[in-house]
C-alpha cells in the first residue's frame, strides 16, 4: 500500500545539530515497524520540513525482497525499520548506499557498531528482545517461561509465528536458537515446534495480536509487540524466555540509487534525533531508542532484565549465511505438512 502522508498534527521543536530547514519534493519511504508508527513518523517528517512522504509499508524480509527485486532501478530512498539482519544482507549486497550522519556522536554503542559493522550502509535505530506472549484467559495454568516449554503437546495448534522469509522477527528466532543450541538441535526444536504452530504469519507482529483476541493461545514476537497490547488491554502477559534469547537492532538504510537523495539524508539526520524517536510511544510501540538522549518508554522491556544471548549480528546479516539458513528452514520446516 502507497499513500501520500497527510500534514503532521505533531510539530518537533528541535532536530539535532543537523536541522530542518524548509525542502521540497518528496520522500519514497519503505517502512518495516508498524503502520501507525509508519504514519506518525512520515506525518511529522512532512510537518518539519515540507517535503511529501510517499509511505510502502511492508515486512523487513518483503521490503528487502522489493529493494532487491529494485536493483539497478530502485524506486525507494529510505528503508526505515524493522531487524538489522536483512538491512546488513542488502548493506553487504550493494544495495544501500553508505552514509556518516553527524548524529551519530549521540547513539549507543549498539547502534553505531550496526553502522561499523556495515560499512556504514545502515544504522540502528531501536533495539528490543525477542520473546512470547501469551494469553492469560486461555492459558491459566503452568504458564510457560522458557522456550521450552513451548514444545508442550497441550499448546497443540495454540502457538503462532511468522514466517521467515518474510519477517525479521521470525529469522531472529532462527538465528536465537541456531546461537543457543546449534544448528542442527535448533531445526530439531523448530521441527518439534511445528506441531504446535497454528499458523506462519507473514508479519512478525501478527502472531500476538491474534492472542490478543484469543485466535491462538501463545505469539512469539519481539517482546515490546507483547507489552503494546497488554497497553491496549488486551490480557497478554510477556515473557523473555529462561534459557536466553536474542535481540533485534532495529535499522535504518539510505536505498543506493534512490531518486531523492538529499532528501534521503535529511530524514536519515532527523530520524536519529531524539524528538523523532520519541514519537514511537505516541503509536503505541515500546522499543529502545538509539539515540542515548531519547526518552525510553516506562513500558518498554529493559534490555537489562533480560537474559540476552552475544547474537552475532555480522554472522546472520551476511547474504550467504542468511540465505543458507532460510534455504534449510523451507527444506526442513516450512515444508512440513500444516
Amino acid at each position: 500500500m502507497k499513500t501520500k502522508m497527510m500534514a503532521a498534527a505533531v510539530v518537533l521543536s528541535s532536530f539535532g545539530a543537523t536541522g530542518a530547514q524548509a525542502q521540497s519534493g518528496e520522500l519514497v519511504l519503505y517502512c518495516s515497524v508498524a503502520e501507525e508508527w509508519c504514519r506518525v513518523m512520515g506525518e511529522a517528517f512532512e510537518r518539519e520540513t515540507g517535503i511529501s512522504v510517499l509511505m510502502t509499508r511492508k515486512s523487513s524480509g518483503e521490503t528487502y525482497a522489493q529493494i532487491k527485486a529494485e536493483e539497478g532501478q530502485p524506486r525507494g530512498d529510505v528503508w526505515w525499520g524493522g531487524t538489522g539482519d536483512p538491512h546488513l544482507q542488502a548493506a553487504q549486497e550493494g544495495l544501500t548506499a553508505e552514509y556518516q550522519s553527524p548524529m551519530l556522536a549521540e547513539l549507543n554503542d549498539w547502534a553505531v557498531s550496526q553502522a561499523e559493522t556495515s560499512g556504514y550502509r545502515t544504522v540502528g535505530i531501536y533495539a528490543g528482545g525477542l520473546g512470547f506472549g501469551y494469553n492469560s484467559d486461555l492459558v491459566t495454568e503452568n504458564p510457560p517461561a522458557c522456550w521450552a516449554d513451548l514444545l508442550d503437546p497441550a499448546y497443540e495448534d495454540d502457538v503462532q509465528v511468522a514466517n521467515p522469509n518474510s519477517s525479521g522477527t521470525a529469522y531472529t528466532l532462527l538465528a536465537t536458537m541456531v546461537q543457543l543450541m546449534g544448528e542442527d538441535e535448533a531445526f530439531a526444536y523448530l521441527a518439534q515446534l511445528h506441531n504446535n504452530i497454528s499458523q506462519y504469519t507473514q508479519s512478525g507482529s501478527a502472531p500476538i495480536r491474534a492472542a490478543a483476541t484469543g485466535e491462538t493461545a501463545i505469539g512469539i514476537v519481539f517482546m515490546h509487540d507483547a507489552v503494546a497490547q497488554t497497553v491496549q488491554g488486551a490480557p497478554i502477559v510477556t515473557v523473555a524466555p529462561c534459557e536466553g534469547t536474542g535481540y533485534e537492532v532495529g535499522s535504518m538504510s539510505l536505498i543506493a540509487g534512490g531518486p531523492n537523495p538529499e532528501n534521503a539524508r535529511i530524514w536519515y539526520d532527523w530520524a536519529l534525533s531524539p524528538a523523532a524517536q520519541e514519537l514511537g510511544a505516541t503509536a503505541n510501540s515500546f522499543q529502545v531508542p538509539s539515540n542515548a538522549s531519547a526518552a525510553t518508554p516506562d513500558a518498554a522491556p529493559k534490555l537489562a532484565d533480560i537474559k540476552l544471548i552475544d547474537y552475532d549480528f555480522a554472522l546472520y546479516g551476511s547474504s550467504e549465511e542468511r540465505s543458507r539458513l532460510l534455504a534449510r528452514w523451507d527444506a526442513e520446516i516450512g515444508s512440513l505438512p500444516q
